[in-house]
């Protein structure tokens, strides 16, 4: 069975703070996540100085600052990241992060990243592409904001700059913090896998756990949410992130979906069951004393647990014929 792979996203959530940022790591390492991810890039190459914000981030922040002002104070250095690699693997959790611009693709390729999760902001950024297929091995592609052709635009540059479909999970998403539910428009998801046949996967940002365990279900191998210490805390993408114990509930919950979902799908009994069958089954039974040679009728015979006798199914074919023995009131009619 391939496991689900589970990306918890810490983001911007560190607010510029390693502390916070390593107390990320030790949630998502302790809610049991395969990876922890991070958000790298340079404002300055990132977005103009007079760049706006989205809607949310005004709401979320508190402040008056410009999109560019806030994403200087959230910006990692190389030992920032170094750090932090460095503890995600003492706390046996692997390392992430999205680079957001040119130079950040080339940094962490640099420092070892071979997986590249492409934000939904770069989707139609055809340089940013052809660089991302030309340093790493494995891609994850979120897919928010586009409509099916710009994904296809997407794939097909991956495609053409040397990258294997098998290397490619396209995930589902919808870029609003949160999510509205009646937005999340969760098939999607398999229309991306009936156009493009690749891997599918979902990047979640409603309130709560319940989509992407859903999105499991319906079979996405890759799941990411944002989480946080602190939904209170000030910041861009704290509201519409869990919290370290919804963090974990999600994980059990999808790891349990893993299990309910990798059986055979052929319907028969399960190992478990099997003993209750006789237990919760019925058998064909002498309603009362019932004389050797008297005729079975639906005035002598009942249908009763346990399931140890004829089956009811057989009803219609023991109605009319003639008892082979005495029966007492209540006992089991069988064949022999």
């Amino acid at each position: 069975m391939d496991k689900v792979i589970i990306i918890a996203e810490a983001g911007v959530n560190h607010n510029g703070d390693m502390n916070l940022a390593k107390q990320l790591i030790d949630a998502a390492a302790d809610a049991g996540v395969d990876y922890v991810k991070f958000q790298t890039f340079k404002a300055s190459k990132l977005v103009t100085k007079s760049a706006t914000r989205a809607d949310y981030q005004n709401e979320n922040t508190g402040n008056n600052d410009s999109q560019y002002e806030m994403l200087k104070k959230l910006e990692l250095s190389k030992k920032n990241h170094l750090d932090l690699i460095t503890y995600c693997q003492a706390k046996g959790v692997k390392f992430l992060s999205t680079g957001f611009d040119l130079d950040s693709l080339t940094f962490l390729s640099d420092i070892g990243i071979t997986l590249s999760k492409i934000p939904s902001g770069e989707i139609t950024n055809l340089p940013y592409l052809e660089k991302v297929a030309s340093l790493y091995s494995e891609f994850i592609l979120s897919t928010g904001m586009a409509n099916i052709d710009e994904v296809k635009d997407a794939y097909k540059v991956l495609i053409d700059n040397g990258v294997k479909s098998s290397n490619i999970t396209i995930l589902h998403c919808n870029t609003e913090y949160p999510t509205p539910m009646e937005d999340v428009n969760l098939k999607a998801m398999l229309h991306i896998k009936e156009e493009l046949g690749t891997a599918i996967g979902y990047s979640d940002h409603t309130l709560g756990i319940e989509v992407p365990i859903a999105a499991v279900a319906l079979g996405a191998k890759v799941i990411e949410k944002h989480f946080t210490l602190d939904r209170n805390l000030t910041g861009p993408d704290h509201r519409a992130s869990l919290e370290p114990n919804e963090l974990k509930e999600m994980v059990k919950a999808i790891r349990n979906i893993e299990i309910a979902i990798s059986g055979s799908g052929i319907k028969e009994p399960s190992p478990s069951e099997t003993k209750n069958k006789t237990i919760v089954r019925k058998s064909i039974i002498a309603l009362k004393k019932i004389k050797k040679g008297e005729v079975l009728t639906k005035n002598n015979l009942g249908i009763k647990r346990p399931g140890s006798g004829i089956s009811p199914m057989l009803w219609n074919h023991i109605i009319g014929t003639k008892a082979i023995r005495d029966f007492n009131a209540e006992e089991i009619i069988k064949l022999n």
